[in-house]
């Protein structure tokens, strides 16, 4: 399987920004977390991050004929961006919705924070468990895959 992970706005700053809410990983460690992963269940992975709407939506339908699966943090993105939205609708690619943090426990602080434009088109939405997140939707694609 091909594994494409696409990180939205300010995931670059992982473990300076906000370590309370984010924790103290950076994105370095994060993609080594998941390239362990994926080398274990013998897939093969791409990372990309962004902190621009169309270079993310470029991203996906590049590489749409090369990915099995999306692990998609849209960040910031994930309360307006219907370009991402109509992106993933295009390709057709299996998405899982991944956050770091919990967004539903952030939301009674922020209400923006309770829209999510992709939730309803995701195959998978992981959230709340920090690099974990991302592991869980490796194991959630694994075991939907076919033996």
């Amino acid at each position: 399987m091909n594994v494409l992970v696409v990180n939205g706005p300010n995931l670059n700053l992982l473990g300076e920004r906000e370590p309370a809410i984010y924790g103290h990983a950076t994105l370095r460690d994060l993609e080594r977390a998941v390239r362990e992963k994926c080398r274990k269940l013998g897939w093969k992975v791409r990372f990309f991050q962004s902190n621009h709407e169309g270079a993310i939506v470029d991203e996906l339908q590049a590489q749409r004929r090369w990915a099995d699966a999306v692990l998609l943090n849209p960040a910031a993105f994930t309360h307006y961006s219907y370009a991402i939205r109509d992106a993933l609708l295009a390709i057709q690619v299996p998405t899982a919705e991944i956050h770091l943090s919990d967004l539903d426990a952030r939301a009674e602080r922020d209400e923006f924070r309770k829209v999510s434009v992709v939730r309803d088109i995701v195959a998978y939405r992981f959230a709340g468990r920090g690099i974990d997140s991302y592991l869980d939707a490796l194991d959630a694609f694994a075991a939907a895959a076919p033996r």
